[in-house]
């Protein structure tokens, strides 16, 4: 009788542990997304400020031209 209520009880310890894992992940999985969506917006708008820088330096440009 010791033995399968040592396995119940090292089974459910086993579930435990996992479920305290599992909560972890879903915890960073939540930090690297909000992470990655403010790397995201930051992209974003340093490709918005190269676009107008580019079209600026395109029109200086075509100032220039004889």
């Amino acid at each position: 009788m010791l033995w399968p209520m040592l396995a119940i009880a090292l089974g459910f310890l086993g579930v435990a542990v996992l479920s305290v894992l599992a909560v972890r992940v879903f915890v960073e999985v939540r930090r690297l997304a909000g992470q990655v969506d403010e790397a995201s917006r930051r992209i974003t708008e340093a490709s918005g400020d190269l676009e107008r820088a580019a079209a600026d330096l395109a029109r200086a440009g075509g100032a220039a031209r004889p």
